[in-house]
């Protein structure tokens, strides 16, 4: 067995417990890298410019790329919540704290498991009320988690390569994460 799969094993046991709906491992190789997404995020997201976890403050596409490689392997993963509307954003953005708690495990315990971790999540990091982009450092960079999507990586892109749904229905909100290892 080699190290890559002890280590995939080892994440396995230590999800056993958690909320998890889906999940795949890649190495960070894998994972294609855009510079498109970037366009949506300059163009449609209201966070960007304004928070430490999006563009332009987490580095260019290629630097979040280079950061990324830097990792053995990516642990990608999504929990499912059932909403009204998943139209209505108030109320799919309102699971998304289940959503991050559950994140918040995963990487404590690869952490606890002696592995080094950069998390990534499927939306911008909301720990503050008011991000301090750009006047003042970041208050909790050692919580903060950037977004997937700003780094460059299509969500939609990852779930089909590793066999998970990306939409179920209207009724089901599916968040994601992307946390790196070594």
């Amino acid at each position: 067995m080699t190290d890559f799969e002890n280590i995939k094993n080892h994440i396995e046991t230590l999800i056993q417990d958690l909320p998890v709906f889906e999940y795949g491992f890649l190495t960070p190789e894998q994972i294609p890298f855009t510079e498109k997404v970037r366009s949506v995020c300059r163009l449609e997201c209201k966070r960007y410019g304004s928070s430490w976890s999006c563009p332009p403050a987490v580095g260019t596409v290629p630097e979040c790329r280079e950061r990324c490689m830097a990792y053995r392997g990516a642990f990608f993963f999504s929990t499912v919540h059932e909403v009204r509307d998943s139209m209505n954003l108030t109320e799919s953005f309102q699971t998304k704290r289940s959503h991050e708690q559950t994140t918040g495990l995963v990487e404590q315990r690869m952490r606890k498991a002696g592995l080094e971790t950069y998390r990534l999540s499927g939306d911008s990091c909301s720990i503050c009320q008011e991000c301090t982009y750009p006047e003042r450092p970041c208050r909790f960079p050692d919580r903060m988690h950037p977004c997937i999507e700003g780094h460059g990586i299509v969500v939609a892109k990852l779930a089909e390569s590793c066999g998970m749904e990306y939409y179920i229905d209207e009724h089901t909100q599916l968040w994601f994460s992307l946390i790196f290892y070594r």
